[in-house]
């Protein structure tokens, strides 16, 4: 993952000045990821192309919580944008 997963702290960072509400939204997926894998909260569904094996879940009309699940840990590689 590299540098992608410093999009991830950066779309954090955004959100904590911008729109906290947003900012728990991210914390409450987190967990429900952490803890039921790929069900769950936020309409969840698997990506194609380039980010297969990554699943977005929805923050709003407009922002997606997208992450791969490796080995039991949770990556997440972005937090904005769709």
């Amino acid at each position: 993952m590299g540098n992608k997963a410093n999009y991830a702290w950066l779309d954090s960072v955004y959100w904590q000045t911008e729109d906290r509400k947003t900012l728990k939204k991210i914390n409450q997926l987190f967990k429900d990821i952490s803890r039921n894998g790929n069900r769950g909260i936020g309409k969840p569904e698997p990506l194609t192309g380039n980010l297969s094996g990554f699943w977005s879940r929805r923050l709003d009309k407009q922002n997606r919580l997208v992450y791969k699940i490796d080995d039991g840990a949770v990556m997440i590689l972005s937090c904005r944008y769709h």
